[in-house]
């Protein structure tokens, strides 16, 4: 068939008109497949978007949200788009200069906005599932998770194994379908003259920056530009997941002054708030080149100071524990309650494991980058209780059931104190196996047996022992608990973990070792972190136990954090030492001084006793309430500004240490 020529703007068709919708903007010559690809992915984010407000719209619809994230949805989504399109835009006049071109050009566009379309509409329908987890849209921790194929497929398949297939499948046959659409673009024929095309490139290119800038200020958009209501969610549904996700990867560059997203303070000032609030006098701080480091005197003297053992229990929330108003599934954690020193308030740094081993095992302060654990700056010479421990002649080794590989944590313990790390490779035999590893109770039989090995050895030991089993998709023995429906559910898997670590506590308290060994049990964080608030502070409400020894039954009612912890240990211990950690002695903390500090997501929380302090990128502290009873945050009438500086200074001086390696022991 002959080709037709359009008279006016130069372009013929090698098929007939009819078979050109106007959908396909074939009149813009060589710019039509991006025409194509901005009108597709709009229509796909829109729809999307509008599903997810109708799965939320109770919560959508409490902060009068509908407007603003519909339309302000569409400004996000044509931020990505014009960063997607860009590079296609500036060279799709030249690839039509000829034939030969105009056929690559087509194949390579083809291909790319293919490509983008596929991993737009993946990532959004992997989106529900990753709220239903973590209450946002996906972010930094979805790409981190690829680095753990195994663990991560595992977990899939057995607890999303329909959305997974469902997902793959949608998503191959959109590649098909956009593939094809977008080789139709090979049946036009341009003839638009060269200058036309530059001519043209001249208008739009500048259209595509202002579009992907979104902003005539001097900094472009970003996620906290569209953050309108005190539910993060809502906020969240803003956003698009490629660009939430590719907002996140960008970020990483950011990692080692992360947090002066908050806002900026001069050194001296941080430092003085953050010494002020560990209730130590100024003059403790003496180290000419150590800012943080101090002497801490023991509040128990022993002739022999006492081993550690720390059991940190995966995903416990206090909703699970009936002596903090959560269900009775836990009667075990319950009775050992009644038997030491027993934290009443305690909360999390974070919601990732990693973020409470490094409050845990290094007293450090949560930052809005990755877990020291994982950082490049930290695999050596950064404090943990092992090294300080391994200067006091303690044999120290970290004890876990999966593959200690994951999350770094290998890596992180080796390079900074601890001895020896046992993994599921050095389990003989073991009596069930998952998708995370061996079971909490070969876990636990591992490490009594470690345990009564090197006390009869007469050699003093820390060991850190980091259950699993508490983790989707909730695997666990047959017969050892009575199970509700469905049987892979997060209660059964707390219900079995609790089992485990009865069954531990049964034969430590019956072992030569018990009466010369501390043990704390405490949560890593939640199960999941999620509600309308801002900062969903119940949720980093969790169960912390110090007991072991002579330690007398007490429960301590105020609010402290996980950064308490390892210094309250080693003053029951009976250990003085010298170390860089800004948490409290809560042996020693008056009840009406307690303080705790949480990182969700890119917020930060600082709450004194129940007066909160929020911080936000870009944005003025808010204020809030947290009524404890109700579980919930109500904006407060008042402002604080001094604990706002004071907040501040908490979420300045952690990165600031890891970024200038000050957070050590004196060489």
């Amino acid at each position: 068939m002959q080709s037709r020529r359009h008279p006016a703007i130069g372009y013929s068709l090698d098929t007939p008109r009819a078979h050109m919708p106007w959908w396909r903007f074939s009149v813009l010559g060589p710019f039509a497949p991006v025409a194509a690809f901005f009108l597709l992915a709009l229509v796909l984010l829109s729809c999307m978007r509008l599903g997810l407000v109708i799965w939320q719209w109770p919560r959508v619809d409490a902060v009068d949200g509908l407007g603003f994230v519909l339309l302000q949805g569409i400004r996000v989504d044509l931020i990505l788009l014009c960063y997607l399109a860009l590079i296609p835009t500036l060279l799709s006049p030249f690839f039509y200069l000829n034939r030969n071109l105009q056929s690559l050009g087509n194949y390579l566009f083809a291909g790319w906005f293919s490509l983008a379309l596929v991993v737009i509409v993946f990532l959004e329908l992997a989106t529900p599932s990753f709220i239903e987890q973590y209450d946002a849209r996906p972010d930094r921790l979805f790409v981190e998770y690829l680095n753990y194929p195994h663990e991560v497929f595992a977990t899939l398949w057995e607890a999303y194994r329909l959305t997974l297939i469902s997902t793959l499948l949608l998503s191959c046959a959109l590649a098909v379908f956009v593939y094809r659409f977008f080789s139709q673009y090979r049946k036009i024929n341009n003839t638009w003259h060269p200058l036309i095309g530059l001519c043209m490139l001249v208008l739009i290119l500048p259209i595509m920056v202002l579009g992907a800038r979104s902003s005539l200020q001097h900094r472009p958009a970003n996620p906290s530009l569209f953050a309108f209501s005190t539910d993060n969610l809502v906020n969240k549904l803003v956003l698009n997941s490629t660009y939430s996700v590719l907002y996140a990867l960008y970020s990483l560059k950011d990692e080692a002054t992360s947090s002066e997203i908050y806002g900026q303070m001069a050194t001296e000032e941080m430092l003085t708030r953050v010494r002020q609030t560990s209730l130590l006098p100024l003059t403790a701080f003496q180290h000419p080149a150590l800012p943080t480091l101090h002497e801490q005197s023991p509040s128990y003297l022993r002739e022999r100071p006492l081993n550690l053992v720390i059991i940190l229990e995966e995903s416990l929330g206090a909703g699970f524990v009936a002596p903090l108003g959560g269900e009775a599934i836990t009667p075990n954690l319950a009775r050992l309650a009644q038997q030491g020193f027993w934290m009443q308030r305690m909360y999390a740094t974070g919601t990732r494991s990693v973020r409470g081993i490094e409050a845990v095992v290094s007293g450090f302060l949560p930052t809005p980058a990755r877990s020291v654990v994982k950082l490049s700056g930290s695999q050596h010479g950064f404090f943990t209780l092992a090294d300080l421990l391994n200067q006091q002649g303690y044999h120290t080794e970290f004890i876990y059931g999966g593959e200690s590989h994951f999350d770094n944590m290998r890596g992180f313990f080796l390079g900074n104190g601890f001895q020896k790390v046992i993994d599921q490779k050095d389990y003989q035999a073991p009596n069930f196996v998952g998708s995370w590893g061996v079971s909490d109770e070969d876990l636990m039989a591992k490490a009594h047996t470690r345990f009564s090995e090197l006390h009869a050895q007469g050699q003093a030991f820390f060991g850190l022992v980091f259950s699993s089993s508490n983790h989707s998709p909730f695997e666990y023995p047959e017969g050892r608990i009575q199970a509700t429906e469905p049987k892979q559910s997060v209660e059964n898997a707390v219900r079995y973990a609790d089992y485990a670590l009865g069954e531990f506590f049964k034969a430590a308290q019956q072992s030569a070792y018990w009466q010369d060994t501390l043990f704390l049990v405490v949560a890593d964080h939640d199960t999941r972190v999620y509600g309308s608030d801002l900062v969903p502070i119940d949720k980093f409400h969790i169960p912390a136990l110090i007991l072991g020894a002579d330690i007398p039954a007490e429960v301590y009612a105020g609010v402290a954090s996980q950064i308490d912890l390892a210094p309250t240990l080693l003053s029951m211990m009976g250990i003085e030492a010298q170390h860089p950690m800004l948490g409290r002695d809560l042996t020693r903390t008056p009840l009406d001084q307690g303080r705790a500090l949480m990182q969700f997501q890119d917020i930060y929380a600082y709450m004194h006793q129940d007066q909160v302090v929020v911080l936000q990128q870009g944005q003025t502290p808010k204020y809030f309430m947290y009524q404890a009873a109700q579980k919930s945050l109500q904006p407060s009438e008042l402002a604080w500004p001094d604990l706002a500086r004071t907040a501040l200074a908490h979420a300045l001086v952690p990165a600031w240490l890891y970024q200038e390696k000050l957070y050590r022991l004196p060489e």
